[in-house]
């Protein structure tokens, strides 16, 4: 049994590897006659593309994406949609060292051990070049969910977080850091400097906020909103945890301060509070969905580790190539994908129940 795809009603399936031709994904269950071109999924792509600062890998991959199927005269069909990025800028050459020995932290032993194969040129199926399928089919997703706006920023870097009171919407395009706090993304320019310098990396926060999605999707139990949510992110590369509303928080709180307490309004309740994050029972409840997303430090680096060779002798490890300093940075486009996926899959679920 093989798991390379995610969701129920809406569900997408992505394939290749780091350094094969090219990388892609197939989407199934999108709704027919919905407006789809290849200028529909490139911004996205543009916004998690490599290369484009110094913070980033210098991977140099335009990331066009080209629609192969499920698309007639502009529109969806309602079968399947097959998109394909080419991958023009491998160097195979600079993981010689890493077939002989496993790089602590990234995937090589464990891929090794469950397979008795693996492909080592920039960690094949395990390399975070995989989620460029996952960004152009939530790039598809998005056109399910018109009435919801997904906005994902990068919260903290390295332990240093941005400031809540300083918080500006606009700023996030403004800055190579997908960072709303100005003098955040300035200081996390040194941070990410240095840690690049000395062959180290760091991990970063990833938080995202939801509107527009009304009280009713999700379901009790077994395809709780919140679990898909979990689900959707956990499976992004290099994330180590998530938390929806107050996470870990919560568990500090007395009951009456957890309690979203409800006064009546004009277009049913007004809530007080979001601890729960807009998810209740599993189903979400009209308020903002909040999502936060931990990135791990990315473990191809320069700095030498102790590893062993695949015959079991001790040996030290370190990963040339071109690599992210903070993955978490360009994973923040891949977030906002992964919540549309999951979203969208939500969306069909519920009218296949309520009509």
């Amino acid at each position: 049994m093989s798991y390379n795809s995610f969701g129920h009603v809406f569900r997408f399936t992505t394939w290749g590897e780091s350094h094969g031709p090219a990388i892609g994904a197939v989407v199934d269950g999108c709704p027919p006659g919905l407006s789809l071109s290849e200028a529909d999924i490139q911004p996205f792509l543009d916004a998690r593309r490599p290369g484009q600062s110094r913070f980033t890998t210098q991977r140099q991959e335009p990331d066009q994406v080209r629609i192969l199927s499920g698309v007639f005269e502009g529109r969806t069909t309602g079968t399947p949609i097959s998109l394909m990025i080419d991958n023009v800028d491998q160097r195979s050459k600079d993981y010689s060292e890493v077939a002989a020995a496993y790089r602590p932290g990234h995937a090589d032993y464990a891929y090794d051990a469950k397979y008795g194969f693996r492909d080592y040129r920039g960690g094949g199926r395990s390399s975070a070049r995989e989620t460029a399928s996952r960004v152009a089919a939530g790039a598809v997703a998005r056109l399910v969910i018109p009435e919801v706006t997904i906005t994902a920023w990068v919260e903290a870097i390295g332990g240093d977080a941005i400031d809540p009171a300083k918080f500006d919407a606009v700023e996030i395009a403004n800055n190579p850091f997908f960072c709303p706090d100005a003098d955040a993304a300035k200081r996390w320019e040194a941070l990410v400097d240095d840690a690049r310098k000395a062959g180290s990396s760091l991990g970063a926060v990833i938080a995202c906020e939801v509107t527009g999605v009304p009280a009713g999707w999700g379901a009790p139990l077994y395809a709780k909103l919140d679990a898909e949510l979990a689900h959707a992110c956990m499976g992004i590369n290099a994330v180590k945890g998530v938390e929806i509303g107050d996470g870990f928080g919560a568990a500090v709180l007395s009951g009456e301060q957890n309690a979203d307490a409800m006064r009546p309004g004009d277009d049913g309740p007004t809530f007080l509070a979001n601890h729960a994050g807009g998810i209740a029972g599993g189903i979400s409840t009209g308020q903002p969905i909040r999502v936060r997303v931990a990135f791990k430090p990315t473990s191809s680096i320069l700095t030498p580790v102790e590893t062993i060779t695949r015959d079991g002798e001790a040996t030290d490890i370190r990963t040339k190539g071109r690599h992210d300093p903070c993955v978490g940075i360009r994973g923040t486009p891949v977030v906002a994908a992964m919540v549309a996926l999951a979203l969208a899959d939500q969306k069909l679920l519920h009218r296949a129940q309520n009509g």
